[in-house]
């Protein structure tokens, strides 16, 4: 089975080794068919991807490194000026 990716912008980078990456997904609702955006927000292992507040980020699947940890950064696609 494939890791998931998900591209995001970094909202939070404070903690050690970990960012926080919030993501836009937009689906159709079931009924009426209107789409409709919902941000979920992931923290994802940094270790040697130098990225900062603002940054669009691409995030893949990844064992779980703690309890809330489930993602790891790949790179960085966009940087913030």
């Amino acid at each position: 089975m494939p890791k998931k990716e998900k591209i995001g912008q970094v909202l939070n980078t404070t903690m050690d080794k970990t960012v926080v990456v919030k993501v836009i997904e937009y689906n159709p609702h079931p009924k009426y068919k209107k789409i409709i955006s919902e941000t979920k927000k992931y923290k994802a292992h940094n270790e040697g991807v130098d990225c900062a507040v603002g940054d669009e980020v691409r995030i893949i699947e990844n064992r779980p490194i703690s309890r809330t940890k489930l993602w790891k950064v790949v790179e960085v696609t966009k940087r913030m000026q």
